[in-house]
């Protein structure tokens, strides 16, 4: 099936041929559902913290930076803007001329409001010779949105999300990969530097560095920092094969293999470079305007908080658990973990030895707190209890995808859920000797998803791989904490930034 041809590019792109084989297997087979326990609550695996809980939290945060560990904030920033202004291409290639929809005529009549109002008026004085309000006065509404769209204005429908004027200030608008760079420094320095990691698109990359050079040392100076910034982009090797609809390879016009992007899942293995104690992961648009950042940062201390204390307990175990530990403290150790991260319904059957086993497989594991909040109704995951492949409960964050909708009891659970994943994790990735975790040894496989797609009009498969805060952290010890709706602001389409937290 494969030509020697096809070994030559796979062999460049860092991918082995038995990945291939086993990719293309996974699309005859398919991914096996997810068995379900329940959707996490507040009554069992979601920790709600009280006002006292939160200050010896954010005491333990604090104590913790002090102590010299290195900190990093890891941002997914790859994502183009493109789906952003989805309803905006379709008011370019619409019949009509003047905003129709609900959604042109809001975009319209708050433009003045957008952060980057004198960018595409500036554009537009350019380009066409006329201010936005001249051009809007005399009806020409669809060259406004083509210089906020297109390379010869602002370029907004193919640049990444990272690199577009979200919030106005009045020292100039700021980009969401300022606002990350802000948030690294109230609550993510340790020894008095800030270090942020972007993973960025290989046609990105020179923009994003271009801007951070042009703006870290104004927020250096104006937060006390010192910035350590770095990149990293997708890894070849990550992406996937893409099959027809009788599962053979897909091929481009010209023979070749087709290869796509694995998904963040992808980033795994970018996450397992990072050299850091603990790493914050959230999503590139999900930033504030200064005058609101107060929740966020508070909530991203009680978390980082939540980690290092029981890091602390589970170091202080393990350690313990290299000698010869007495049956009560076995006990009290086994009741931590089941407490804590991990439900075992064969716990009770096993001998002292079985039981010191386990318990080192299960405490000796990368650690992660994900902030959950109330569920609004968003698309995405959740936080479920969710069986393991050795018959383990464990939380994890779940995609629709993984579920099977057939099955009315889960469907049930994750429509009523009462919590939403907003991606806003805080991981520990280093043992308790202080040596870093290989990381992709933690991911279930099994977990990949496979969706239907098209090019050049031809249908075709594509094989994602473990979603980064799904599958890819499966076997890591889980922790849900619930944080205020007010930290989750997401920007997915343009008019989201004119909701009052954007403003």
């Amino acid at each position: 099936m494969l030509s020697q041809q096809d070994l030559k590019q796979i062999a460049q792109k860092g991918i082995t041929e038995e990945q291939i084989n086993v990719q293309l297997n996974e699309f005859k087979t398919g991914f096996p559902f997810l068995k379900l326990e329940a959707a996490a609550s507040i009554d069992r695996g979601i920790v709600a913290t009280g006002k006292q809980d939160k200050q010896n939290y954010i005491k333990a945060w604090e104590k913790y930076k002090q102590e010299g560990h290195k900190i990093v904030k890891f941002v997914p920033a790859s994502g183009a803007a493109s789906r952003m202004f989805k309803d905006m291409f379709a008011f370019l290639d619409a019949d009509y001329q003047v905003p129709t929809t609900p959604f042109e005529q809001k975009f319209f009549e708050n433009i003045k409001k957008f952060a980057f109002y004198d960018e595409l008026d500036a554009a537009c004085r350019k380009n066409e010779g006329k201010s936005i309000k001249y051009l809007i006065d005399e009806g020409n509404y669809k060259a406004v949105v083509a210089n906020m769209l297109f390379e010869k204005g602002l370029n907004y429908g193919q640049l990444p999300k990272g690199m577009l004027l979200f919030h106005k200030y009045d020292d100039g608008a700021r980009t969401p990969m300022e606002e990350h760079l802000v948030e690294g420094a109230l609550y993510a320095t340790s020894n008095g530097e800030a270090c942020v990691h972007f993973t960025v698109s290989h046609e990105h990359m020179e923009l994003f560095k271009k801007r951070v050079a042009a703006k870290a040392d104004g927020y250096a100076k104006k937060y006390n920092v010192k910035y350590d910034i770095s990149f990293s982009e997708q890894k070849p090797s990550t992406d996937t094969i893409a099959a027809n609809p009788d599962n053979t390879p897909f091929r481009n016009d010209d023979g070749s293999l087709l290869f796509r992007p694995g998904g963040h899942g992808a980033l795994i293995e970018n996450l397992n470079e990072i050299d850091a104690d603990v790493i914050f992961i959230k999503n590139i648009d999900n930033v504030v305007p200064d005058r609101i950042k107060a929740d966020t940062v508070e909530y991203k201390e009680v978390i980082a908080g939540v980690l290092v204390n029981l890091q602390k307990i589970a170091f202080g175990y393990l350690k313990e658990l290299e000698g010869d530990p007495s049956k009560e403290r076995m006990a009290e150790m086994a009741k931590f973990v089941e407490t804590i991260f991990v439900e075992n319904p064969r716990m009770k059957s096993l001998s002292q030895a079985e039981l010191k086993e386990y318990l080192i497989k299960k405490l000796n594991r990368p650690m992660r707190v994900c902030g959950v909040v109330q569920n609004v109704g968003e698309p995405g995951g959740g936080p479920f209890l969710t069986y393991n492949q050795d018959g383990t409960i464990s939380l994890q964050i779940l995609e629709s995808s993984q579920i099977d909708k057939n099955n009315k009891e889960y469907m049930e659970m994750f429509t009523k859920g009462t919590h939403f994943n907003p991606v806003d994790l805080v991981c520990a990735v280093k043992d308790y000797k202080g040596q870093p975790f290989n990381l992709p040894d933690f991911v279930d496989r099994t977990t990949g998803f496979i969706s239907s797609k098209s090019k050049n009009g031809k249908e075709l498969k594509a094989l994602e791989l473990p979603g980064l805060w799904n599958g890819a952290m499966s076997d890591w010890n889980t922790v849900f904490v619930e944080v205020p709706l007010s930290t989750f602001n997401p920007v997915k389409t343009v008019n989201d930034l004119l909701r009052e937290q954007h403003q």
